[in-house]
């Protein structure tokens, strides 16, 4: 199914997905000043040929008009007439959306996962390293005592230059990826399922933030 066969009640399904989702998350205070932007899947999908409906650029998130989402295609244009512009990292999504077939990314600023990541890159790391926390099965990673590395990305102004790096970052059991000093990417089948990880996500930067607190890492 290409764009141009996209039903309405698709579409529609997919704003009101997204309604939902920007409402709880702004309630959170995961959208300061406009940022972050949300993403589902409409329609089938192909590697170089699919949709998906993402939150309008400069909106304020904590309320709710008819300007607040488009469709835009695999090369993040849109897909109808308008003059909204979709989030200034689109492109981020369709190298998530290609890589992965996933139904739904979210990308959310919160000061944990902006201080984790600046700390962990300050470190010469190039992931977030997460051990034996129970949230980790948020995941659908079952093993005992799992570790896994949330894998960072550097944050260029330049979009393009992120993106290209996007499909060799991302971890194959690991639903996210964060850009420093920035913010996390978390993606999922559906949109319950991004919810779910984006929620996991956020529970452990606070954990490994807090440990590394106590441990004394962080001074």
């Amino acid at each position: 199914m290409s764009h141009s066969t996209i039903t309405l009640e698709q579409k529609q399904q997919a704003f009101a997905e997204l309604r939902d989702v920007k409402s709880l998350f702004a309630s959170r205070g995961w959208f300061p000043g406009t940022s972050g932007n949300l993403s589902v899947r409409v329609g089938d999908y192909a590697e170089n040929d699919f949709t998906f409906a993402i939150t309008a650029s400069g909106k304020d998130k904590s309320v709710s008009t008819p300007e607040d989402f488009l469709l835009v295609n695999q090369e993040g244009k849109p897909t109808e007439a308008t003059k909204l512009k979709p989030s200034a990292e689109t492109l981020i999504h369709c190298e998530i959306y290609r890589k992965t077939g996933c139904g739904a990314i979210f990308h959310v600023h919160t000061v944990f996962n902006n201080i984790v990541s600046e700390w962990y890159w300050k470190k010469g790391l190039k992931s977030i390293p997460v051990e034996a926390v129970e949230l980790i099965k948020a995941f659908n990673i079952w093993d005992e005592d799992a570790r896994i590395e949330i894998p960072i990305l550097p944050n260029y102004a330049d979009i393009p230059r992120i993106a290209e790096l996007v499909p060799d970052a991302i971890a194959p059991r690991i639903p996210g990826i964060i850009l420093r000093n920035h913010g996390i990417y978390a993606w999922g089948a559906n949109a319950f399922e991004a919810k779910r990880h984006l929620e996991a996500f956020e529970f452990l930067f606070e954990y490994v933030y807090r440990w590394d607190l106590l441990a004394g890492t962080i001074r």
